[in-house]
């Protein structure tokens, strides 16, 4: 399935900044064949870039019913979400964003009288419910996985913060000796 570009899409774009958009945009394993529809390039094309990404860790190989696929590299996107919280933010930012996206779970378990998302789930399935009930509780589940996600973010960015700013920084004194 082929996604509609803009006309500018080829003249702006080589054909292998194509293929690492349509990667960036993955969602699930996906064929080395479709990602080159996607990005309009030949297979070969799409295929040599995406050997090359795997080979810098950017996406994972696998297979789909026998076919080559690619996936984003998940741990190499939670790197990258890590160190560009701490890029952007400083600590105390950092620590200010962990207490509002606290707050906000805290103001949802207040609002639906539940300790945890868990709880809620039980709720939701044990409880009858109307449609429209139904349907703002599956957005509070989305939105508590949200600030779940965040949350987890950010304290990673806090645990890492100093070794990462100080690996970051230039080096002006001698090169370690590590064995």
């Amino acid at each position: 399935m082929a996604e509609s570009k803009p006309e500018s899409w080829r003249e702006t774009m080589s054909g292998r900044e194509r293929v690492r958009h349509v990667v960036e945009l993955l969602e699930e394993p996906t064929p080395v064949q479709e990602i080159a529809d996607r990005a309009d390039v030949s297979r070969t094309t799409a295929d040599d870039e995406l050997q090359r990404l795997a080979s810098d860790d950017w996406v994972t190989e696998t297979t789909i019913d026998g076919t080559k696929a690619y996936d984003l590299n998940p741990v190499r996107m939670l790197f990258d979400e890590v160190t560009d919280l701490i890029e952007a933010h400083s600590r105390d930012e950092l620590e200010s964003q962990l207490a509002e996206l606290t707050k906000e779970q805290d103001q949802l378990a207040t609002e639906f009288n539940v300790e945890s998302l868990t709880e809620f789930r039980e709720q939701f399935a044990a409880e009858e419910f109307s449609a429209e009930e139904l349907r703002e509780r599956r957005n509070v589940i989305a939105t508590w996985e949200s600030l779940n996600t965040e949350r987890g973010l950010v304290k990673h960015a806090l645990q890492l913060y100093d070794d990462v700013v100080e690996l970051s920084s230039p080096r002006t004194d001698s090169p370690s000796t590590l064995a």
